[in-house]
């Protein structure tokens, strides 16, 4: 037998000859059955040869490509990649029973359509859904993008990728951030650098506050499925809605209210904006903590007066959060003692908050000002 080498030579040259060349009708049939004599070949350098001559065209024997695509990955990868006779649901079927290396090709084809994704974003691995979302080409339903963030959106990379997307909407991004915060705290509590229960809330209010940032900045049709991924994912506390509320995101609010007591939202809007009676029953309705209702009347009467403004509504506004938190340590009580914690803990956060604003300001006045000396 000759070398490995010398007959991977020999079969490309039969391949090419194969696909390029007048061969009469006996002549072609001879040639398919040489190719897929080949498949049998113990070397896998001759069965790379043959894959990588058929690999990208349209009139290679579908039997060869389909035996190619069923051989060891370093053979199979460049049919599965390249091939344009493999059928959607050969790929899928690739993807199911294939490793990380087999799926990392199938992801990078051109054109990817969403069923192979979503098969990608279902079972593969890591490395394949990295590369199906460095993928320029392929087409990823909203849903893949979700379950890509379930299995994988614990690692940086992924993250990364996903978060510089376009079409990735607010609910998803707010997936990712909560993934973070379940990463950073894990990484806190395994170097023991915080207590657990620390540590948890530590990352819960950071994961809180990024979120009414990412609501502050979408688009009013990405609010209701917001409210919602928080809803299932259980992350619609009292706490973050009247962190929406101080911040003075009141689309946020009512938004939230809406969809907690699954009433109209021209109805709770109504409610909210125009002072009319029946808000402690469409709280209540709601189903949030009686005790927290003191809180949210009084930051609504604080909003009323001052005017609803929707700027800077990412933020916790430090004069709302110390009126409410005065109106309600007014009447403590067992009840209220965990909403006047939360209170002062925004109080806080909100001076902070404002004192850095206050020195970054100072510091950008300098700034120009040493630029105008030198001038």
């Amino acid at each position: 037998m000759a070398p490995a080498a010398e007959r991977a030579d020999a079969t490309a040259a039969l391949a090419r000859a194969y696909l390029y060349s007048e061969l009469s009708r006996d002549d072609r049939a001879a040639a398919e059955g040489a190719l897929i004599m080949l498949l049998d070949d113990p070397s896998p350098l001759v069965r790379v040869g043959l894959a990588r001559a058929l690999a990208f065209s349209e009139n290679a024997p579908p039997a060869v490509i389909l035996g190619l695509a069923a051989d060891q990955p370093e053979v199979a990868a460049w049919v599965v990649e390249h091939s344009p006779l493999l059928l959607d649901a050969d790929l899928v079927d690739a993807v199911a029973t294939g490793e990380s290396r087999m799926q990392a090709a199938i992801a990078n084809r051109a054109a990817l359509p969403a069923s192979v994704s979503a098969a990608i974003a279902e079972v593969g691995s890591a490395e394949a859904c990295l590369v199906l979302l460095e993928n320029p080409q392929t087409e990823i339903a909203a849903f893949s993008l979700d379950r890509i963030v379930v299995r994988h959106g614990q690692l940086a990379a992924v993250r990364e990728s996903m978060l510089a997307r376009d079409d990735l909407s607010a609910a998803t991004r707010q997936a990712l951030v909560a993934k973070l915060s379940h990463t950073l705290a894990g990484f806190v509590i395994a170097r023991e650098w915080l207590e657990p229960e620390r540590a948890e809330r530590v990352v819960k209010e950071a994961c809180e506050k990024a979120t009414i940032a990412l609501a502050a900045q979408s688009p009013e049709c990405e609010i209701r499925p917001l409210i919602r991924h928080l809803r299932e994912s259980g992350q619609l506390t009292a706490g973050l809605i009247l962190r929406a509320l101080l911040s003075g995101n009141v689309d946020m609010f009512v938004e939230a209210l809406a969809e907690l007591s699954d009433l109209p939202l021209a109805r709770v809007r109504a409610l909210v904006y125009e002072k009319a009676g029946g808000l402690r029953a469409i709280f209540e309705r709601a189903n949030l903590p009686a005790s927290t209702y003191a809180a949210f009347r009084e930051a609504l009467e604080a909003m009323r007066e001052g005017g609803f403004d929707p700027a800077g509504a990412s933020r916790l506004k430090r004069r709302m959060v110390e009126r409410v938190l005065t109106r309600c340590a007014d009447e403590p009580d067992v009840e209220t003692a965990p909403l006047l914690t939360l209170l002062r803990r925004f109080a806080a956060e909100a001076a902070r908050e404002e004192a850095r604003l206050f020195c970054d300001e100072l510091a950008a006045d300098e700034d120009s000002f040493d630029r105008r000396a030198a001038a």
